[in-house]
């Protein structure tokens, strides 16, 4: 199989289902988005140490799900495929790993600015890129996809924050405070 179709050559993609729709359409920049933080996550994961590594490994798996439910707007694949579920049990998964990360931080006083060690640093670009994909899914509308996925994209940012902030403290780099 090769990797190019040619069938986007102008400017349309198809959804599953077999919809076109434009390139430009909200719900191709939403899934982009996600496509997006899922290459900076892989990114920092190439730098990160091993349980880092491992709690990115599961998010870019989960960003995968996102990205089908996403390109999926009518459910043709999403409803029988297990692994593009994302529930409230995969958020809670994330709000146990920044309860976890947050015991061996220092308490945030202050805003911190992004930077320190290349994990830190692209886990906070990726934290920017998260956040963005969450206004480019909200944008679509309520019914556009479940609520889990929002609140997973919501979490997912505070725990990217969390993750730079471990990144820097178990190398010993020190944050700089806004």
């Amino acid at each position: 199989m090769k990797i190019y179709t040619k069938t986007g050559d102008a400017g349309e993609t198809g959804l599953l289902g077999g919809t076109r729709v434009s390139k430009a359409a909200p719900r191709v920049a939403a899934y982009g988005d996600v496509d997006e933080l899922n290459a900076w996550i892989g990114f920092a994961r190439s730098s990160a140490d091993g349980s880092l590594s491992e709690m990115l490994e599961r998010v870019q798996r989960q960003l995968f799900a996102i990205g089908a439910r996403l390109a999926d707007p009518v459910g043709v694949v999403a409803d029988r495929v297990a692994k593009t579920a994302v529930s409230s049990d995969d958020v809670a998964q994330l709000e146990r790993w920044i309860d976890a990360l947050e015991t061996e931080l220092p308490p945030l006083r202050r805003f911190i600015l992004a930077g320190g060690t290349t994990t830190a640093a692209s886990l906070h670009l990726a934290r920017t890129v998260c956040r963005r994909a969450e206004r480019s899914v909200v944008s679509l509308g309520r019914d556009a996809v479940e609520r889990d996925v929002l609140v997973y994209l919501n979490r997912l940012s505070d725990l990217l924050f969390v993750m730079a902030r471990a990144a820097n403290h178990r190398t010993g780099v020190a944050e700089s405070e806004w």
